[in-house]
């Protein structure tokens, strides 16, 4: 009896405002998807060590047609990795091929984004001793070298290739996805059975960067972000009373 294979568009690395540099509610990214605002059949929110924001998202869609798989990125002691269908954070600051093992005893794909790129805080090529699936295509990047680098070097070590948004806003949700390709219909389709695909390299990537204007202007508010996130943090251990309106110091900074 044939089965009907099916293939499905996810965007495997997007922010909410569980990062401290994304801004977009869950309930709100998962209703763009729904709605059919953009081309995509589901997504992964890979927050920055946190996870909380991406299991919400998961339970949020539970009941619609598209598929929401819970993850988040872990930065290790040699950079950024991201998780992808494991329903508790690895811990952080481990070394990277031990972030990898955990995340595979924890049922998770291991793929690592944005490679070789210190200042977005890349793995260098002599940490990726074995990995699930290399993200050749990011839509953030300033020209598509570092793509074609992170593409070859995927292709030179038989690794899945995958796209990724790495968006941070509802504005840039699919803008760089990866097509993956399922022996089951879509709607029977589950996390583990895109886990499994992305492990067996049944995949493709389509993609737009994003314009270098608009990349200029991420990377100068992503960074104001990430320092007046640690900055309040830190003033908050202090003196457990800061609080304006009632929101900690760090939800004022980075929502308003």
């Amino acid at each position: 009896m044939c089965t009907m294979s099916s293939v499905l568009k996810i965007d495997l690395h997007t922010h909410s405002e569980g990062s401290y540099d994304g801004k977009e509610p869950v309930g709100l990214m998962v209703e763009h998807v729904e709605d059919k605002n953009i081309d995509l059949d589901g997504f992964v929110v890979t927050d920055h060590d946190e996870i909380e924001q991406s299991l919400e998202a998961v339970k949020m869609a539970e009941k619609s047609d598209i598929i929401v798989i819970p993850g988040v990125e872990v930065s290790t002691k040699n950079g950024h990795l991201l998780a992808i269908g494991v329903e508790e954070k690895p811990e952080k600051g481990k070394e990277f091929m031990e972030t990898v093992e955990s995340i595979r005893k924890m049922g998770g794909a291991a793929i690592v984004p944005h490679p070789f790129q210190k200042t977005r805080h890349g793995v260098s090529k002599k940490k990726i001793k074995d990995i699930d699936a290399v993200e050749a295509f990011n839509a953030w990047l300033f020209t598509g070298f570092q793509n074609r680098r992170a593409k070859k070097f995927a292709e030179n070590h038989g690794y899945s290739k995958v796209a990724g948004s790495d968006a941070h806003s509802l504005g840039m949700m699919g803008r760089a996805y990866t097509e993956i390709e399922i022996d089951k219909p879509q709607e029977e389709i589950v996390a583990e059975d895109v886990v499994e695909a992305l492990r067996n390299g049944e995949t493709s990537m389509s993609g737009r960067r994003a314009p270098m204007y608009r990349a200029a202007f991420h990377y100068v508010k992503a960074s104001i972000r990430k320092t007046a996130y640690y900055f309040s943090r830190l003033l908050e251990r202090v003196n457990k009373q800061i609080y304006r309106y009632n929101r900690p110091l760090r939800e004022i900074y980075l929502r308003s």
